[in-house]
């Protein structure tokens, strides 16, 4: 067994994000196409589908209590947790990844915000003067699962370089998204529940600041810092985010001391490897140990939560919230200037300003396209960068309410047109010529 074979558990998280990405994103169309069928079948159970998210759920804790429909209790409850990844996942590429240095973050920065600024005006453009005006938000993020799965069905076709490009994208214009619904759809601020929800943040920072690094100190008063965000007005969700920003991301050793640590563990292994009593098992126990060790808190929360998020928690929010009744009179709305909105800022919007900008600042010279890849295949992850979804749906919710009368029509807008952004973005990188890897 080679080195580069010893090593390999210690960069499997890394290798492993994009596979599990992808594998999201198909749960996540599979959710969401089996929530369409069971709404619009009347057979059975399924009749009363859609009405099962309004049963209220009633949890009581002393003189605490929430009482919630189920999809509240989806939407602004295990959200959270998908929220959280978002943080971890931002926090860890400006500390160290492909956002860490301003030449590195030159190019997804300027992508990102071109993907956002153009799809939302090209929004406000078509319903200025409407009652659905505040809705610009919608077509601003994109869905790195979809687009990820959609990448992962080209293979090698796409260089690693344009993948990394559009997780930084997607990283940056989620934080986008949570500045634009902490900023812009906060409708009533509760200033006493709001400056508890800080204090108990600042808890938090105090508790990184001192080097505590136990998450069984961090995660409890994560959960009171959501219960005082709920009642500030501010969407709980973003309770998510706050909580990654206090969890420690720094190794327990200097960089100096975990070269040390792991060429000396390794060089073990090595001897060990060649005796004649090697057990595998044993070798693999070892490295996990190793990465364990070697690992901060919020690696290990990452790691540990990635996979609910992608399976479970992202797809069961979709399952529920594209539970939509579909019938002629949704279809002709498509027509409606908020449809047509969402439909230019994810199809047009998108892929003009993240290419539109991208090409400013590499003809300025303060970025350069990452290695082996194409203009044109630039101009697909734009297309990819149409393919809204988890974050639209959920700026839909804010900005156009729950039950509302457009919310049906944005719902549909944004599976239609997403779907349509993954076909098209599919179709121009495979079409790609495939010797730019």
């Amino acid at each position: 067994m080679s080195v580069p074979a010893l090593i390999r558990p210690l960069i499997r998280p890394f290798a492993e994000f994009f596979r599990r990405e992808a594998a999201g994103g198909i749960v996540l169309l599979a959710s969401a196409a089996l929530a369409l069928l069971l709404a619009n079948t009347s057979w059975g159970p399924a009749r009363y589908f859609p009405a099962v998210w309004n049963e209220h759920l009633r949890i009581a804790l002393g003189s605490v209590v929430l009482d919630e429909s189920l999809l509240h209790w989806i939407n602004d409850g295990l959200m959270t947790v998908f929220f959280l990844i978002v943080g971890l996942e931002i926090k860890r590429e400006v500390l160290e990844g492909e956002l860490s240095s301003l030449r590195q973050a030159a190019l997804p920065v300027a992508g990102a915000l071109g993907g956002m600024v153009l799809p939302a005006l090209l929004y406000a453009l078509f319903n200025h003067g409407t009652a659905t005006a505040d809705g610009w938000g919608i077509p601003m993020a994109t869905d790195i699962a979809f687009a990820l799965a959609v990448l992962q069905l080209l293979g090698p076709r796409v260089p690693l370089g344009l993948k990394v490009f559009l997780t930084a994208l997607a990283i940056v214009d989620d934080l986008g998204a949570v500045l634009v619904i902490a900023g812009f759809y906060t409708q009533e601020l509760h200033l006493d529940y709001l400056y508890l929800a800080l204090g108990t943040w600042a808890v938090l920072l105090a508790l990184n600041w001192l080097g505590a690094r136990s998450l069984v100190l961090y995660l409890p008063l994560g959960l009171v810092l959501w219960y005082f965000m709920l009642e500030s007005g501010i969407h709980a969700t973003l309770a998510g985010v706050l909580l990654a920003v206090a969890i420690p991301s720094r190794t327990p050793h200097s960089r100096p001391a975990l070269l040390d640590l792991i060429d000396t563990r390794l060089r073990l292994l090595t001897h060990e490897v060649h005796g004649a009593d090697a057990d595998p098992r044993t070798i693999s126990e070892e490295l996990e140990e190793l990465s364990a060790a070697i690992s901060s808190p919020a690696q290990k929360l990452e790691e540990r939560l990635h996979s609910l998020v992608a399976f479970g928690i992202v797809p069961l929010f979709a399952f529920a919230n594209t539970s939509l009744q579909l019938d002629g009179g949704v279809f002709r709305e498509l027509n409606s200037p908020l449809a047509l909105g969402i439909a230019a800022g994810l199809l047009l919007g998108k892929p003009l300003g993240i290419v539109g900008l991208s090409w400013v600042v590499v003809r300025l010279g303060w970025a350069t396209l990452p290695p082996g890849v194409s203009w044109r295949q630039l101009w697909g992850a734009g297309v990819l960068g149409g393919i809204g979804f988890t974050m639209s749906l959920f700026v839909t919710l804010l900005a156009l309410g729950e039950h509302s009368a457009g919310e049906a029509v944005a719902k549909l807008a944004i599976l239609l047109t997403s779907l349509l952004a993954g076909t098209l973005g599919y179709w121009l990188l495979r079409s790609s010529p495939g010797d730019n890897q």
